[in-house]
């Protein structure tokens, strides 16, 4: 599942959500390195990156656009690299509002979770609640929907959360609020898809003729 052997072009067509992810970080990296720095505290809150000061509440709009922000190449390609990897075959099974709907409430989860957690002052940015949310998606429908996850994907998916935890917690300045945020509103989100298709299909079911 996680073999990406598509095309630049294949793949732009296949993954319209995920391929516009991907630019729009690269770009808001782009326009922050001309601005500035992305690596720079200014320059990060000016282009909507999370934060937490004593006294001061982060704009609601700062929970959406700080999604998109990274601080420094590393961290934006790392995250961009798990997005073309790991995002692309949830967006063919959830389809592209669902999945860029999932992506959001997701990333907006990880980024609440931070607000609320966060004692210290903070800056925080990155898709990383977003896809851990991707994450928690393949995990549920490992248990839930096993037609659809084979074990040699159960087992990978399994692999990168344990790793990327341990690797949030010994890591510094990895928000792990963020990641533990992001991976939970995966999977409620999950579940309230996964309710929502099933009692659509219950009530289509329903209404069809002939049936009682």
């Amino acid at each position: 599942m996680f073999a990406r052997r598509e095309s630049l072009g294949q793949y732009i067509r296949l993954y319209p959500v995920t391929t516009a992810i991907i630019l729009i970080q690269l770009l808001v990296m782009a326009a922050m390195e001309w601005y500035g720095s992305s690596k720079d505290s200014e320059t990060l809150l000016r282009f909507g990156a999370m934060f937490g000061i004593p006294g001061f509440e982060p704009e609601p709009w700062r929970y959406v656009t700080s999604i998109f922000v990274h601080i420094g190449f590393q961290h934006l390609l790392f995250n961009s690299f798990a997005l073309y990897v790991f995002a692309a075959p949830l967006e063919r099974m959830l389809g592209v509002w669902r999945y860029a709907a999932f992506y959001l409430a997701s990333g907006i989860a990880g980024n609440v979770a931070s607000a609320w957690l966060n004692s210290d002052y903070y800056i925080g940015a990155g898709a990383s609640g977003a896809i851990y949310g991707v994450y928690a998606a393949y995990l549920y429908l490992s248990v839930f929907r096993r037609d659809l996850i084979d074990y040699q994907t159960k087992q990978t998916v399994w692999t990168i959360v344990i790793i990327g935890f341990v690797y949030s917690f010994i890591i510094p300045n990895v928000d792990i609020y963020a990641h533990a945020g992001g991976f939970v509103g995966g999977l409620a989100v999950s579940a309230l898809m996964t309710l929502f298709v099933k009692r659509r299909r219950r009530r289509e079911g329903w209404d069809e003729p002939g049936t009682e």
